[in-house]
């Protein structure tokens, strides 16, 4: 996530103080991505160095507010147009652990992928089941949908097909590596039969069910991929 840009989207709305765009960032993100103050107030340090914003005073409570610039609405109008580099992905550490334990002998790849992918299908049931809860609160209308609820939904969206994905390579990784093991002397033997924690689409479906037995509400926050509970604000 870039913490640059997110920021100067926020300050195009009006000045801002650092804890002001530390709430609103994590309020537009569902949490997501905590940040902590000391990374707001270095990012707009640098921000004021490449001259993107600028300080613009104090509000009231004596807070030190900044503002963005025209150079800094430009750089925000060229990172909205501008497609995600996928030229140099970001290290994924699950394929690293896997490239690494496909290259240890002492190492049971089939059990590290069954721990993962129990923990995937975990958290996107548990993201499935906020993303539902969410839904329901606006169909009892117990809350109009807003900018930010509309923003978090999304970023669940995302959640949960990432999660989805990622299912499915392990399922993929796992019946790779018995073929292979199943012709090739020395690659171990055949996975063991059952205990899979099944498909991506039974996970969702079960999700499904779970959501709708779920209480409405805003409370609560998916512990699986990121390990994390508590109320969205």
């Amino acid at each position: 996530m870039s913490i640059r840009h997110g920021l100067l989207a926020l300050l195009e709305r009006g000045p801002r103080y650092g804890y002001q765009l530390r709430t609103e960032f994590e309020s537009r993100t569902g949490s997501t991505w905590p940040l902590n103050v000391g990374q707001v107030y270095t990012t707009l340090a640098r921000l004021e160095r490449d001259g993107l914003v600028v300080p613009a005073g104090e509000d009231e409570a004596g807070h030190a507010l900044y503002a963005i610039t025209d150079g800094g609405r430009s750089e925000l109008r060229h990172w909205y147009a501008s497609p995600v580099d996928r030229a140099s992905p970001p290290r994924n550490e699950l394929a690293i652990k896997l490239a690494m334990a496909v290259g240890a002998p002492d190492v049971d790849v089939r059990a590290v992928i069954q721990a993962q992918r129990v923990h995937t299908i975990k958290a996107m049931q548990d993201y499935t089941r906020l993303k539902a809860q969410a839904l329901d609160a606006v169909t009892r209308g117990e809350s109009a949908p807003d900018r930010d609820d509309v923003a978090w939904q999304l970023v669940l969206d995302q959640m949960i097909f990432q999660a989805e994905a990622e299912a499915r390579w392990l399922d993929h990784c796992e019946t790779r590596l018995a073929r292979i093991a199943a012709s090739s002397p020395g690659w171990g033997a055949a996975p063991p039969q059952g205990g899979s924690a099944g498909s991506p689409a039974e996970a969702q479906a079960g999700s499904q069910e779970e959501a709708q037995a779920a209480p409405a509400g805003r409370d609560g926050r998916a512990a699986g991929a990121s390990g994390r509970t508590g109320k969205r604000r």
